[in-house]
């Protein structure tokens, strides 16, 4: 089974009461919930972890290297403005690393500095940022298997 690790950077564990015009008031609970779902009827399995601080971040990288994770899914949030330290992290891994946002950050007129790293970054489509996040490293993987009731 496939091991697919979500990182959600600075800020996101607050998320359904910070910005709601701008990510909407679904909270980060129902989030991992919704993403568990998603992985389970994809036959993956996926851990979600939380962090403020980029250097736990980094740390937690290393270990999904370490525990032999297949690809690694991120949303930087805080973390786009000067996670340096983070992008350098990422650029020494060999699994594939896909960044989303929920918000179209260029129309922001945001740069993300870890967005380099990426085999791509998807934005701008709110929660299912993340569905597609997850399905794209899932082809990445060589592991995409198609949800119920659809063919490919």
């Amino acid at each position: 089974m496939k091991k697919i690790l979500l990182i959600q950077g600075a800020n996101m564990a607050y998320l359904g009461k910070r910005e709601p015009e701008i990510y909407g008031s679904t909270t980060a609970a129902e989030l991992d919930q919704m993403l568990q779902s998603h992985a389970r009827a994809r036959g993956f399995k996926l851990d979600i972890y939380y962090t403020h601080l980029e250097g736990e971040a980094i740390g937690r990288v290393y270990r999904a290297a370490d525990e032999g994770v297949d690809g690694l899914l991120m949303n930087p949030a805080g973390f786009i403005h000067a996670g340096y330290a983070l992008r350098d992290c990422l650029r020494s891994m060999t699994f594939p690393y896909v960044e989303v946002h929920m918000s179209n950050i260029d129309k922001r007129g945001l740069h993300s500095v870890t967005a380099e790293t990426a085999r791509g970054v998807i934005a701008g489509f709110g929660l299912n940022s993340y569905l597609m996040g997850l399905d794209a490293l899932l082809e990445l993987t060589g592991s995409a298997k198609p949800a119920k009731g659809k063919k490919r």
